[in-house]
């Protein structure tokens, strides 16, 4: 049966690529890359030969037909990105979600891993932890979305450019405060250099950049602040229960204690409301 391989490539070293890898790459009737100048070296470089088409984030669309054609008929493709895993901060989500759905069997060939890579080599603990991509390249937006995370205990990990891995440590340093954290920069390569350290002293070091490719890992919330959190949201939670019974024994209905305590607590109002009907519910 025809398959839809998804196939990881070295992040650097050429030699990192897996024996699996080759045999697919060689055996498929064509390689769908993101940039066939760079697959071109890899292939060349383990004696292939084989027939490479781009599927970029443009052609995405165009190329869904064409590959379900030539599964149709029976053929087996290859799908990789410029390094890595492909659909990892890289086209091809379309493309797999369409395939799977016409009942093609999609086959990952796994391989070299800048996330894991630099997860392993941080210092930091690995599980759990969340993977962000690329964040935001405006301050606002990107700051927006570390908030949601910054009260997490999982260790953080994105990919950044060279040119804004200044910005993005120093809005970490300001919206998770100096936690430890790591910079994983032209991992496999000649050049790689894993820096380990607070954010603000990370954020001073690379002040006017770096070059290459980069991974950021920062130290999710410490288990110490985290009891803290736990406290300070177990005493919210008795304040709202014992207030609650105070206006239900004055014979106040659910939503008007919601109406009334949502702003007082800070709390949303759909909160108070099932807190209140469970405590009516549990003392009729």
């Amino acid at each position: 049966m025809s398959n839809l391989y998804l196939v990881a490539t070295p992040i650097g070293n050429l030699k990192d690529v897996t024996l699996r890898a080759l045999h697919v790459l060689r055996e498929v009737d064509l390689v769908f890359a993101e940039d066939t100048r760079r697959t071109r070296i890899l292939i060349s470089h383990h004696g292939i030969t084989a027939k490479l088409k781009t599927l970029n984030a443009h052609n995405e669309v165009g190329r869904i037909t064409e590959v379900c054609a030539l599964l149709s008929e029976g053929k087996s493709v290859a799908l990789v990105s410029d390094a890595g895993t492909p659909l990892v901060s890289d086209p091809g989500h379309r493309l797999v979600a369409r395939v799977a759905s016409e009942g093609f069997n999609v086959v990952p060939i796994p391989g070299p891993s800048a996330i894991l890579g630099a997860l392993t080599a941080s210092g930091l603990p690995p599980m759990p932890f969340t993977f962000l991509g690329f964040l935001p390249r405006r301050k606002g937006a990107r700051n927006t979305l570390l908030e949601r995370y910054k009260d997490s205990p999982e260790t953080i990990v994105c990919f950044e450019s060279p040119n804004r891995l200044h910005a993005t440590l120093e809005s970490f340093a300001e919206v998770f405060g100096d936690r430890s954290a790591c910079v994983a920069r032209e991992l496999t390569k000649v050049h790689e250099q894993i820096v380990r350290g607070p954010l603000t002293e990370l954020a001073k070091q690379f002040e006017k950049g770096t070059r290459g490719e980069v991974t950021v890992v920062v130290e999710g919330l410490p288990e110490r602040e985290a009891r803290a959190l736990r406290a300070e949201d177990e005493g919210l939670v008795l304040q709202m229960e014992e207030a609650i019974r105070e206006l239900l024994e004055q014979g106040r209905g659910c939503k008007e204690i919601a109406n009334q305590l949502s702003p007082e607590l800070g709390l949303p109002k759909r909160e108070v409301y099932a807190c209140a009907l469970r405590l009516k519910e549990g003392k009729a």
